[in-house]
């Protein structure tokens, strides 16, 4: 049952058991994960464009992206609220304005939606049908989190200081866990099963991973889903980070879920100060773990 779940985690973990010593390496690594993302997101798309009834199918997702994004969020934040209450964070009163960077990077969050329309427009009007798209989806995504875990192992972090790092475990978890409560109240109303709902709620903003995998488990109807849902909080975490994390700094990194450690931090660094960098990378590091572990999981079960 759980071999789908071994099939998705061991390049991540196999890529975390090596260490690398060449900088030149991890360069082109990144770059190489850069390239890999937009590359499979394009590949989302096409298989949302070459699906059969995409415009009849349109509405539902519409509606079932609003409900996954507007649950989410009440339960996330009320989870970290509840969270901040019992164990605060002390904010940085040194900080005081958000870098000119902002912007650029809320700009930057859309670049992973025009890779998806990009390869909806090929796949629905440019291209015959490809049926290879899913098999090359699945070896992208394997060799993405191959590097991915490579990246982590790397990235000059002691996993003792990220796994015991007190706040940034305790935003986590609380967000993993209000994440799968907002996973069994949305069940009745996606018209999706216990278990894809779970797996729908565990993408925790990591969008290239979530759309990929429940694309390849639930249809590209639920990978565009999920992508959409998690590439929103993306978006959104990047407009509200400013705005609560000088009052409430564990629900500010934590709504940014796993991108917490990549995407949003300069965010969180250039308006939280540097006392939030290690909660945010410690956050997002275990959350990067989390959720393919939980997707996968949910998935096998399902099946």
């Amino acid at each position: 049952m759980l071999t789908g779940a071994l099939l998705i985690l061991a390049p991540l973990f196999f890529g975390f058991a090596l260490r690398l010593e060449n900088r030149r390496a991890m360069t082109v690594i990144h770059y190489l994960v850069e390239g890999l993302v937009y590359f499979i997101l394009a590949l989302l798309g096409l298989g949302l464009g070459q699906m059969s009834g995409l415009t009849d199918q349109l509405a539902g997702m519409v509606v079932q992206v609003s409900l996954l994004v507007l649950v989410l969020l009440v339960v996330n934040l009320a989870g970290l609220w509840l969270l901040h209450h019992f164990q605060p964070m002390v904010p940085d009163a040194s900080v005081a304005t958000v870098s000119s960077g902002y912007r650029r990077l809320f700009l930057a969050g859309l670049k992973p939606v025009l890779a998806v329309l990009a390869g909806v427009v090929a796949g629905y009007s440019v291209l015959p049908d490809l049926p290879m798209v899913e098999d090359l989806a699945t070896a992208m995504l394997m060799l993405l989190l191959f590097l991915i875990g490579l990246q982590l192992r790397n990235a000059g972090l002691s996993l003792r200081r990220l796994l015991f790092n007190r706040h940034g475990m305790g935003i986590a978890l609380v967000l993993a866990g209000s994440s799968l409560i907002g996973g069994l109240v949305l069940a009745p109303m996606l018209d999706a099963g216990l278990y894809q709902s779970l797996a729908l709620a565990s993408g925790f903003g990591w969008y290239s991973l979530s759309g990929i995998v429940i694309g390849d488990a639930l249809g590209p109807a639920w990978g565009g889903v999920a992508f959409l849902n998690d590439v929103i909080r993306e978006i959104i975490a990047l407009a509200i980070i400013p705005l609560l994390i000088s009052q409430r700094p564990a629900m500010a990194i934590g709504y940014g879920g796993a991108t917490a450690m990549d995407f949003t931090l300069p965010v969180i660094r250039s308006s939280g100060g540097l006392g939030c960098v290690p909660v945010a990378i410690a956050s997002g590091f275990i959350l990067s773990f989390l959720s393919p572990i939980l997707m996968a999981v949910f998935l096998s079960l399902a099946g």
